[in-house]
């Protein structure tokens, strides 16, 4: 009976010692952890595809014009630097100052992250002007990036005996009948406000001046040159090649200052008597229900793309400003601007 009694504790105090290696196996003494089973492992998320096709920019506006130039500029420079190697097409789809193309992107493919809108300033204005207004603005869709600053432009033809904006103003009062105005956009929107706003500063009656709409700047210097308009109300940038041409006169530009380069010698409406400003983003939008890392990518690819010394160089060379910004600073500019057309448009009897 003894040497069971001696038996039985030896193998007890054995397997009493394989106990204590197990437990601090697992235990690691307090202070090591056990190795996670596979199932435990946090998950890497996985890269992001996009783009995996092609990409389309919507321009809404004809050939010609200030932002068609500036959505080749875009698809050019960030296929230039490798920032996006899918291939990248230009769409233009003019009509109603951009309400058309706007109206077409908002309404159609609207998870379609392939598609892009590169509009301006008409349409916050569009939503808010009674006639002919769009139903769409820039809170259906998703903002990316701010990308330049633009200004308006009161232009004639080099011929004509207008050489500042004050003469023409004095004219323009005396008799409005005998003037056309032409621009890119619909009444109430960027073109008409860009010749509005100091018109009206001048005392003119906005109600008598005769505005012509076309589809996008590019028709809209065509009817100045061919002498259907008198007057044309702009852009800056779409007047740099015809400036050089020695083809038009700039009498004034919407700029809070002095503009450098070709216009250096152009006064601001300010400068001209008249005291009022206006400025003209470009900007790029996805769909409303674009996806996460669609929306993603294009923050990054267009910061990225407004410190390149290409884009630099390309807004220099169509006397665009570097506006760029990003797409919560956007949405916030956007929301201002909307209140202060809101205003102007009440003014002019214009408010929806």
């Amino acid at each position: 009976m003894k040497m069971k009694s001696t038996k039985h504790k030896w193998v007890t105090l054995v397997l009493s010692g394989l106990m204590a290696v197990g437990l601090t196996a697992c235990g690691g003494g307090g202070n090591a952890s056990a190795p996670a089973s596979s199932s435990e492992k946090p998950q890497e998320q996985a890269a992001s595809a996009y783009p995996e096709k092609p990409i389309s920019i919507i321009a809404p506006s004809g050939a010609g014009g200030g932002l068609d130039k500036t959505a080749r500029s875009l698809t050019k420079i960030l296929q230039q630097t490798n920032l996006v190697t899918k291939t990248m097409t230009v769409e233009n789809k003019p009509g109603g100052g951009q309400s058309v193309g706007l109206a077409d992107f908002v309404t159609q493919d609207t998870k379609n992250s392939y598609k892009l809108l590169l509009p301006s300033t008409p349409i916050v204005i569009n939503h808010l002007k009674k006639d002919g207004n769009s139903p769409f603005s820039h809170n259906d869709m998703t903002p990316l990036a701010q990308l330049t600053k633009d200004y308006g432009a009161i232009v004639v033809r080099a011929d004509s005996k207008y050489k500042d904006l004050q003469s023409l103003f004095n004219d323009l009062k005396a008799d409005p009948s005998k003037f056309t105005i032409a621009g890119g956009s619909a009444p109430g929107s960027l073109d008409h406000l860009t010749i509005m706003m100091p018109a009206v500063k001048a005392g003119i009656d906005p109600k008598k001046i005769k505005y012509i709409s076309y589809d996008g700047g590019g028709e809209a210097i065509a009817a100045l040159l061919g002498g259907n308009a008198d007057v044309l109300a702009t852009d800056v940038s779409g007047s740099g090649e015809f400036v050089k041409a020695g083809k038009i006169r700039v009498l004034a530009v919407s700029s809070p200052e002095r503009l450098t380069g070709l216009f250096q010698e152009t006064p601001t409406y300010k400068e001209a008597g008249y005291d009022t400003e206006l400025v003209n983003w470009r900007g790029v939008f996805g769909p409303k229900d674009m996806s996460s890392d669609a929306i993603a990518f294009w923050q990054d690819k267009l910061k990225a793309l407004s410190q390149t010394d290409e884009w630099k160089q390309e807004l220099a060379a169509n006397s665009w400003d570097d506006g760029y910004k990003n797409a919560d600073d956007f949405k916030k500019y956007l929301d201002e601007q909307e209140k202060m057309f809101k205003d102007i448009l009440t003014q002019l009897g214009m408010q929806k």
